[in-house]
């Protein structure tokens, strides 16, 4: 069963209400956002921008949906890069109340067949928090491999962080 669709402008007051309920839970692992992002207009902003990306062939923006049918998160994968290297990054996020339920895994599964069939990509390249153990079992379930660490990737909490990078590599034909 498919657990992702594309993103609409109407996942606007949906995702808005959703990051306002969980962001003390998302906080250790998210950027310090500003207050406009966990709003309606907010979120109607980052969905425009982000479809205009997918449009340009950049961005894969996705919902998360729980077994329901309702939004439970977000899983993108961005920073498309054509030419040789065919490759991109993945992100994704799963609410308090769905999470631990395998969706991220099965989200993960499905943007990786969108990834490497319909996109025709190569490689998805990702990256977690060293204590984000939950984040890397989703990962190497779905045969992601650990290569390397990279120090202060990334600001988030406040503050630059290490991450550890996984990558999946297309063994199909291409």
């Amino acid at each position: 069963m498919t657990v992702t669709r594309l993103i609409t402008l109407d996942d606007a007051p949906v995702l808005a209400k959703l990051l306002q309920a969980n962001r003390a839970f998302l906080a250790p692992w998210d950027p310090v956002r500003s207050e406009d992002y966990y709003t309606e207009r907010g979120q109607r902003a980052e969905i425009t921008s982000s479809l205009s990306q997918y449009q340009e062939g950049l961005k894969l923006p996705h919902v998360i949906l729980n077994e329901s049918g309702a939004v439970a998160g977000r899983i993108t994968l961005s920073s498309i890069v054509r030419g040789p290297f065919q490759s991109c990054s993945l992100g994704y996020w799963v609410g308090a109340a769905d999470n631990g339920r395998g969706l991220a895994s099965t989200a993960v599964r499905d943007i990786i067949q969108l990834a490497f069939g319909d996109l025709g990509l190569h490689r998805i390249e990702a990256g977690t928090l060293l204590h984000n153990v939950r984040s890397q079992r989703v990962l190497a379930h779905n045969g992601f491999v650990r290569f390397g660490i990279a120090p202060q990737y990334l600001k988030i909490a406040g503050r630059w962080q290490d991450h550890v990078l996984f990558q999946l590599v297309n063994s199909g034909p291409g």
